[in-house]
């Protein structure tokens, strides 16, 4: 996999982009604010259509302009992929992929698999349990779109039973709140089950890729913890049907405080994957060079589960992370890069350890 061209129109500081990058390492040099960042976002974009920054759409969108649009045609031994979006700033977007709307955005999602290194990974062990989620359903969906399919009903039914919930509080129909309840608890534990067997496949490799950034001491795994699922061991049952009931009780027992609150407080949207080294909670109990390093792990991780999925390497973008790492990490980030196309952002080219196509980023042009 590797993307052949790039195109964006009124996104972020481009009036118009049009790149042709190297099918190898392709490393983008230029001063802070330059622009560099913006070019990983729009080819990270057209895979999870969504910013890898955690910004709105709207903020994607040129000063003064009604519209962004990206375009970008990825090449693969079965043939093209291209995938077009548009973003207005009133209105919803408007997604193609092969020219046609797909059914689900996780089928974008499986067809350009896209792995970033970003200066704040760090963030995925410091802060609380929602990068955590979603660095375990990102992943999910990138191996199978049925995983992403099942991901949005839940969050499709969670919408609306928390809509139900704001808008009529303890006036909310309760012949109606069992409806959502019985909803949220079918699509709740099919969540459940697919973060349980992407997390089996997950930890021998995240293992492995600590032993490689981190050194040959300690043992790196994640523990699942949920509130309403009970005490999740490693001989757990891996299918849905165990844990509906259980959900379905815990929706009922909460159901006061859901009123009063007028939100959803129990679910898997509440639960926590909890990074641990050699048993103790990374979170609290690690050394910062710890954290970096299994921050590095589980991005290292994912680029080999997708490698194995697809059966060639995903693209592996990489937003100024060099200056960040030691060499050791360094070293353990190296050794992707000759397995499939890179890109590299730096303002300091020297900060760069590895050959490639050197790219000139500043006004709004990339050469």
């Amino acid at each position: 996999m590797r993307l052949d061209w790039l195109e964006v129109r009124e996104f972020r500081s481009y009036e118009h982009l049009e790149f042709r990058p190297d099918p190898g390492v392709n490393v983008l040099v230029g001063h802070n604010g330059a622009g560099k960042t913006n070019v990983l976002e729009a080819i990270a974009y057209l895979s999870a259509l969504r910013s890898f920054r955690r910004a709105p759409d709207g903020a994607m969108i040129r000063s003064d302009r009604s519209e962004a649009i990206i375009r970008g045609s990825f090449l693969r031994a079965t043939g093209e992929v291209r995938v077009e979006v548009e973003i207005p700033a009133g209105g919803r977007r408007r997604v193609l992929l092969n020219g046609k709307r797909p059914k689900r955005h996780a089928d974008v999602l499986a067809e350009v698999p896209v792995v970033a290194f970003l200066p704040d990974d760090l963030d995925l062990v410091k802060r609380g349990p929602a990068l955590r989620r979603e660095y375990v359903d990102d992943l999910g969906a990138h191996l199978a779109p049925t995983v992403g399919a099942d991901q949005a009903d839940y969050e499709k039914v969670l919408r609306q039973r928390n809509s139900l919930l704001r808008r009529e509080g303890r006036m909310a129909d309760l012949l109606t709140l069992e409806v959502w309840d019985e909803r949220l608890a079918e699509a709740g534990s099919r969540l459940l089950a697919n973060r349980l067997i992407l997390l089996d496949r997950l930890t021998p490799v995240l293992r492995d890729a600590y032993q490689t950034v981190g050194g040959p001491e300690g043992q790196l795994g994640v523990s699942y913890e949920s509130a309403w699922a009970g005490a999740i061991k490693a001989d757990a049952p891996r299918d849905d049907q165990p844990y509906m009931p259980l959900l379905r009780a815990a929706l009922a027992a909460r159901r006061e405080r859901d009123l009063d609150q007028r939100t959803t407080t129990v679910g898997p949207h509440r639960d926590e994957p909890v990074l641990r080294l050699d048993g103790r909670d990374l979170r609290t109990q690690a050394s910062q060079g710890e954290q970096r390093s299994a921050a590095l792990s589980l991005r290292l991780a994912a680029y080999r589960l997708l490698e194995d999925r697809h059966g060639r390497p995903p693209i592996l973008v990489l937003d100024d992370v060099f200056s960040e790492l030691d060499h050791a990490r360094v070293a353990g980030v190296l050794e992707l890069l000759p397995r499939g196309q890179v890109f590299v952002t730096t303002a300091r080219d020297d900060e760069v350890p590895v050959e490639g196509r050197r790219w000139s980023v500043g006004e709004g042009s990339v050469e």
